[in-house]
């Protein structure tokens, strides 16, 4: 195999794939990345056995072929060599060798045999749409902060994209919890999406996707099973084990009865939150809310450490109410909203609480109260 490819192009394929490879493998052949080159590009395939990642790159390929290299010594050293740089790879096979070549820089790396390398088998998929980078960048930007790192409750380890009834019909859902806190997001049902079966999408796999949500042009082509869930750009296809495990009910858990409203500036917020929170002790980071008619007093009271307070105006018309919270799911839930107010809704200090993002029910968020 040889094949001459620019450094900006080969950094990017290498760097995608690296991030899939685990750092603590026992077996070998996982912490490479397998690179193929045939005709005009040259793909490279890392695989940590739950997740599959394979990025196409432009390239001047010589001669074909196929080897694996160790995927983070590769991506070192593409990373530390000049801009616009021409890189050429070029392997010895018989000796077992990898070359990779700019300018003056020449290093040699070991390979391990092609035929080593797990492919993830092919599956059927029962679903095949596509849908807009910016609207699944959304449902899962929105949803992940919630993801449970628990890991005897596996089910919860990931974020559960599903076919959902709405208010304003079916929806494409994505769901994330932890027990202390939900989000919910909602987006418009892609066409093709209707037969889509519900997977809990891994922790692992919504980082790595993420990678491919940052173009607003890009068109993503989704294909889903009951045990994988492919995403795939013209580039890069990203494919993942599902979750096997049976997601909770949580649409008993989204509290319906929540009359209490305050509407607060969501910035105001979150600044006012951070700030009490600096004193509180790290263990509990309780925050009392104690809501007035269109006031809010912010407190924090930690013996060891001393106590905050600040005032807020807020846009509320109801009975007194003190409710504690963690102050870090206070944070994590007013910086997803993406307009000026947030929305909450209190049912008593005991009772779960509702946020949304002004008069938006497709964005909707649940916390539970702490003891303060």
């Amino acid at each position: 195999m040889k094949l001459s490819i620019e450094r900006a192009a080969l950094l990017k394929a290498v760097a995608q794939a690296q991030s899939v490879v685990e750092r603590r493998n026992t077996i070998p052949i996982l912490a490479n990345v397998l690179i193929e080159a045939e005709g005009n590009e040259v793909q490279f395939r890392a695989t940590d056995l739950d997740i599959e990642v394979v990025d196409k790159a432009p390239a001047m390929v010589e001669r074909a072929g196929a080897t694996t290299v160790s995927a983070v010594t590769l991506h070192e050293i593409v990373r530390k060599l000049p801009d616009g740089a021409m890189v050429t790879l070029f392997e010895d096979s018989a000796a077992g060798r990898l070359t990779v070549a700019a300018g003056r820089s020449n290093f040699n790396l070991a390979t391990l045999p092609k035929e080593d390398f797990p492919v993830m088998a092919s599956s059927e998929y029962q679903s095949n749409f596509s849908a807009p980078a910016p609207v699944l960048r959304r449902l899962f930007d929105k949803s992940k902060f919630a993801i449970s790192t628990e890991e005897t409750r596996y089910y919860l380890n990931g974020v559960y994209m599903h076919i959902a009834e709405s208010e304003d019909g079916r929806v494409l859902r994505c769901v994330a919890t932890d027990g202390h806190r939900l989000a919910r997001i909602d987006a418009e049902l892609p066409e093709g999406a209707a037969d889509m079966p519900g997977v809990i999408v891994p922790r692992k796999t919504v980082g790595e996707l993420r990678k491919l949500l940052d173009d607003d042009e890009m068109k993503i082509a989704v294909s889903v099973s009951e045990t994988k869930v492919r995403f795939a750009t013209p580039a890069i296809t990203l494919t993942s084990k599902v979750i096997d495990g049976t997601f909770p009910d949580y649409t008993r858990v989204i509290p319906q009865g929540n009359t209490r409203k305050m509407e607060v500036d969501a910035a105001d917020f979150a600044k006012a939150v951070d700030r009490v929170a600096t004193v509180s002790s790290e263990r509990s980071r309780a925050v009392k809310l104690a809501l007035d008619e269109d006031r809010l007093i912010l407190s924090v009271n930690a013996p060891d450490s001393g106590a905050a307070e600040e005032e807020l105006a807020v846009a509320y018309g109801d009975e007194r109410l003190e409710i504690g919270f963690n102050a870090k799911y206070l944070l994590e839930i007013a910086s997803q909203v993406d307009r000026e107010n947030a929305v909450f809704l209190f049912n008593s200090a005991g009772d779960p609480t509702l946020m949304r993002e002004g008069g938006d029910t497709s964005a909707v968020y649940v916390v539970m109260p702490m003891r303060v």
